[in-house]
């Protein structure tokens, strides 16, 4: 497995992390313990880096990654989110306390801020996130679905911590962050975490057999490989089956050369 550096912290992330979207979604007990199966066995594979929220399935997701964790819960990075309906200073406290309770941790690693929401103020947000960070329940402060204006202000209030990352949706068919978010978190130093990587399940057959068959890959490694080529981007595919958590974790086992990348660009 591939790791990389989150913003410009010593912190070593997977290059390929586990998106648990949808997951927390389940029917019966054995649905639900598959899904806790996945997630430990892509920690076996070194996906170290597993994204959640708090919005996804009104918190299950994270019970089902508490769940996962448990016993190896320093071996893995948890990232999670606040709810753009919970900014207030207060409410963002509240709401980290909830997720800590679910995960069943006492700290989460990367929490971010999940969309943002003009009506309330960055400055009263970001003060409650340092707060997390002084009060030992936060490690770092992240944004997500944030413009470059945006990132700015958010970074311009926190006098006290950085803000290491921008997630943001990043694949092949969705390249709009190219314009402007992946060079200025480039030039910043800011961690892209790209979700939605394999354009959320539309794996293209535009990709050149030639050149799957040359380093063996499937369609959707070469979208997931593609859309981490840059040092600062990582990539969180959601995957509920143990053979897709495989297929993605060998997705940057190889790299394609600059040439093979802009061709992959032009498709």
């Amino acid at each position: 497995m591939e790791y990389r550096r989150l913003g410009s912290t010593g912190e070593k992330i997977s290059t390929i992390g586990m998106g648990t979207w949808r997951i927390g979604s389940y029917a019966t007990p054995g649905e639900r313990t598959s899904q806790v199966n996945a997630l430990k066995r892509g920690v076996e594979l070194g996906i170290n880096h597993i994204d959640t929220a708090e919005m996804y399935h009104s918190g299950r997701s994270e019970e089902v990654v508490g769940e996962a964790v448990k016993g190896i819960r320093k071996d893995v990075f948890i990232a999670s989110k606040v709810a753009p309906g919970h900014l207030h200073h207060d409410d963002v406290i509240a709401a980290c306390k909830g997720s800590l309770k679910r995960l069943d941790t006492s700290y989460v690693d990367l929490y971010m801020v999940h969309w943002p929401d003009s009506k309330v103020p960055i400055k009263e947000t970001m003060s409650a996130m340092e707060k997390l960070v002084e009060d030992g329940l936060v490690r770092f402060i992240g944004v997500s679905n944030f413009s470059v204006a945006e990132t700015e202000a958010a970074r311009t209030a926190l006098p006290k911590s950085e803000l290491v990352s921008n997630q943001v949706e990043y694949s092949l068919e969705a390249r709009t962050v190219e314009a402007d978010v992946l060079p200025y978190c480039s030039k910043e130093k800011l961690t892209l975490i790209a979700y939605s990587p394999l354009a959320r399940g539309n794996i293209t057959n535009s990709i050149p057999e030639a050149l799957l068959h040359k380093y063996k890959m499937t369609a959707a490694q070469a979208m997931l490989n593609w859309v981490t080529r840059s040092e600062n981007v990582v990539a969180i595919p959601k995957a509920t089956k143990i053979v897709h958590l495989e297929e993605n974790a060998a997705a940057v086992s190889r790299r394609f050369t600059p040439d093979e990348y802009e061709q992959l660009s032009k498709i």
